[in-house]
């Protein structure tokens, strides 16, 4: 506290105190007041700063005469307490002493605790604070030094003031500057000595407001300055004070319980702060979301950042929701789990979506409401100055569907949905809100939810790349590196690029299944559960991830046992077309990944049953490497309805869409559609989803490459599906003796040539053709059903010719 003398009069202070010494007490005759026009308030600096140091003793505003002259101030002790002697000295927010007592601008400790800058004259307000009375009570005093003294109290660096009306109630339609209100009071109270939670009264625009030191931060000067001794040697109770100077930060927050309106900022940022400063996103424990989370962070953080008064210049209100969607196991819910470190705050609420429903009549929506509580609260009582809200909705699509489309007869989903946007952009505007909603299927969201003002942003979390798998990989395996428990000839960039279409997910399970085949190499011989006494020198080593990776496959992408399955026996060139069909195949891949005017390029495969068009169409889409290849067959749909075989074929090229370079193999047109000769019968709704699908471009930045195959060509026509492909290939069977060799050569029918050319004789014989090169009407056949043929002409090796030609001519060729 400061202290301010009665200098420039010679009579004595118009409302005499007692001071308490430490071992006798006396009070000071009162003297007849002066009149009023000789009395002036006494000098303040909040009216008439001192040109001097607060602290020089020669600043003094008070006549030093021989015969009055005071003994010197005392160090501190024992003093009685009394009121301030007027409002304008209560106003300085300083302790009043007599001279006699202290020198002008002594910084003093009252109680031990208590910092205050001055008989002990104390205001209400200060005697508040630190708890003392008019009525007998007594307070310790002791002196601090002045700077530059090693045990002086620091000069503020900032300090947070929470600011209110001094009379309780008081409203008034002025909006205070916080940046005028801060120049004023430093040049106010410059030099004095504020704690925190100390309580002052000052005066601005007229109005007398009370603020109380929430928070302050004090300058760290180096040991050298401080004459040699360390900061954290200093007295605990002198690191919560400090001196007010020019270039202090003070910075003016609404107190909750007043109606004062205070105009935030426009240079400095807001105090609420929600992102701590030396926070990184790589903290986070999140790899592959470098560019989404700069993008989150860019529409729904920045204009949080800045100064609410520049950003009240621009007249624009924050963003107040974000959907991110993707393919699961991307990293959704860790970015909920984890957000919470990028706040300087409070917790946000994480909610799984099914927790809202509740089988009581209302009570859903009173669970909505709820989760807005705290936010209304503190925004009725703060303003713009109120701290962010964030609520965390997981499974968004469970509770918030489109409306209309649940036949419960409840209509509860309805009503939540109804309830919650309400709360986000109805009447009562909230602006200190984030709701942050995690889905797989953005589709099922009601429109109204996803519209600007509410969840604005879409944001969607996609596979990993290259890079992105890396980091998991490093996030992962950082313990295993720093424990010395993972081996050297681990290479994460060589298992990065190994984990094509992995998500983060998928590869934290490929992780354990690696660490799993080094737990097995410690088990002991014969046990299932004994340890064996070498385990101290576990290592997971490459071999264990090569293992793990034939364990653990990526849900999304390739569907690699579906494409093995098809091409089992590998692709025959017994014909130089099947050579020619490759060739263009290759070429079609080649334009979807280059070409930037043909994003979607569409084949088809047309040929007998049984000639190989499925696997010519994967052994094609297999040749690419692209990401992302699917393959779409009735096998799998056995049982179907229309509706499910529809929404199958659409998730396949939904999902298409989010990989750059994708391909689909639609397998046997026909059999998708049910195509029946009989009275023409076919699936009207399949075969307007395959003409749609077939005809939509990707969206922008995405190529698809579509191989579909048929067996009934002419049939396409009629259906209207063959304007629908740019290219046509005729797959064509196996028509003469010639390819018929190279086949038989090709699967090592025979165990010699000798054997192979009798058994060709035979067939010639037989009349399906000659040896040379020349087509046969008779010998027409698929090269799948041929190789069924020549396995069950290879069960017995006695009469393997006579069997394969009496096979084929069982056919009625």
């Amino acid at each position: 506290m400061s202290f301010f003398s009665r200098g420039n009069t010679n009579t004595p202070p118009p409302n005499p105190y007692n001071r308490l010494n430490n071992d006798s007490t006396h009070s000071l005759p009162p003297a007849p007041p002066a009149p009023r026009s000789n009395m002036r308030p006494p000098p303040s600096s909040q009216y008439n700063p001192p040109p001097s140091p607060y602290n020089d003793p020669s600043s003094a505003l008070f006549e030093k005469r021989s015969y009055d002259r005071k003994p010197p101030p005392r160090s501190g002790g024992m003093f009685g307490v009394a009121s301030s002697p007027s409002d304008a000295l209560a106003l300085t927010n300083c302790l009043i002493v007599h001279p006699s007592d202290f020198a002008l601008g002594q910084h003093v400790l009252i109680n031990g605790a208590y910092a205050l800058t001055g008989m002990i004259g104390a205001s209400a307000m200060q005697r508040q604070w630190i708890g003392l009375s008019l009525s007998g009570d007594q307070a310790t005093i002791d002196s601090l030094p002045a700077p530059p003294h090693p045990a002086a109290p620091a000069y503020l660096q900032s300090v947070d003031l929470e600011v209110g009306f001094l009379r309780r109630g008081h409203e008034i339609a002025e909006q205070f500057s916080a940046d005028e209100m801060a120049r004023n009071f430093v040049k106010a109270f410059s030099g004095i000595l504020l704690s925190q939670d100390e309580v002052i009264v000052f005066e601005f625009h007229g109005q007398n407001l009370k603020a109380t030191v929430k928070f302050v931060t004090v300058l760290e000067l180096a040991d050298e300055q401080r004459k040699g001794v360390p900061a954290n040697q200093r007295t605990s109770n002198l690191r919560n004070m400090g001196i007010l100077m020019e270039k202090t930060d003070v910075t003016f927050l609404k107190a909750p319980d007043s109606a004062i309106k205070i105009k935030s900022s426009a240079k400095k940022a807001p105090p609420n702060a929600i992102l701590a400063p030396n926070f990184k996103f790589e903290d986070m424990g999140i790899g592959g979301l470098d560019t989404e989370f700069s993008e989150i962070f860019r529409r729904a953080f920045a204009s949080r950042v800045f100064p609410p008064g520049l950003v009240d210049k621009l007249g624009i209100q924050h963003v107040k929701g974000i959907i991110l969607h993707g393919p699961p196991g991307t990293g959704k819910t860790l970015i909920a789990r984890q957000i919470g470190k990028m706040l300087n705050a409070r917790e946000p609420k994480v909610v799984n979506g099914p927790e809202i429903l509740s089988k009581y009549v209302g009570a859903s929506e009173e669970n909505i409401r709820k989760l807005f509580a705290d936010a209304e609260k503190e925004y009725k009582e703060k303003g713009d100055e109120s701290g962010l809200h964030i609520i965390i909705f997981d499974e968004l699509d469970a509770i918030f569907k489109q409306r209309g489309s649940t036949n419960n007869g409840t209509g509860v989903g309805d009503t939540v949905v109804n309830q919650l946007l309400s709360k986000m952009d109805g009447v009562d505007q909230l602006n200190n809100i984030l709701i942050i909603g995690m889905t797989n299927r953005l589709d099922m969201i009601d429109e109204a939810l996803l519209r600007p003002g509410r969840l604005e942003v879409h944001m969607e979390i996609s596979l990993p790349d290259e890079k992105g798998r890396y980091q998991i990989l490093s996030i992962h395996t950082a313990k295993m590196r720093t424990n010395g428990v993972m081996d050297e000839d681990v290479d994460l960039l060589e298992l990065a690029s190994l984990t094509k279409n992995f998500s983060g997910a998928e590869i934290g399970g490929l992780i354990k299944s690696a660490t799993s085949f080094a737990f097995n190499r410690h088990v002991k011989v014969g046990t299932m559960a004994g340890i064996s006494e070498d385990v101290e020198n576990l290592r997971v080593n490459r071999t264990d991830f090569m293992s793990a990776l034939d364990e653990v496959h990526p849900a999304f992408g390739v569907s690699e046992e579906e494409l093995q399955q098809v091409i089992q026996n590998g692709i025959i060139h017994y014909d130089a077309a099947v050579d020619e069909l490759l060739k263009s195949g290759q070429l079609f891949v080649e334009q979807v990944r280059s070409s930037t005017r043909t994003p979607l390029v569409s084949i088809l495969l047309h040929g007998p049953p049984g000639s190989g068009k499925t696997a010519l169409g994967a052994s094609i889409a297999q040749a690419s490497q692209y990401p992302f290849i699917k393959l779409i067959s009735p096998d799998n749909m056995v049982g179907f309805s229309e509706s499910a075989k529809v929404t199958a074929i659409t998730k396949v090229f939904s999902d298409s869409y989010k990989s750059p370079l994708s391909v689909v193999v639609v397998d046997n047109i026909e059999r998708l559609i049910d195509w029946t000769p009989m009275g023409a019968r076919f699936s009207n709704a399949v075969l307007q989803t395959l003409l749609v699908l077939f005809s939509r471009r990707p969206p922008k930045g995405r190529r698809l490459l579509i191989i579909a195959t048929s067996s009934l060509r002419p049939i396409l026509t009629d259906l209207g599906l063959s304007e629908t492909f740019d290219s046509e290939m005729r797959v064509p069977p196996i028509s003469n003796l010639k390819a018929l060799e190279r086949v038989l050569r090709e699967v090592e029918l025979f165990p010699s040539g000798d054997e192979r050319r009798r058994a060709l004789r035979m067939l010639e014989d037989a009349g399906l053709g000659s040896s040379k090169d020349q087509l046969s009407s008779k010998l027409q056949i698929g090269v799948k059903k041929l190789l069924s043929i020549i396995e069950m002409a290879r069960q017995e090796p006695e009469n393997v010719a006579e069997r394969l030609a009496g096979a084929l001519m069982g056919l009625g060729m």
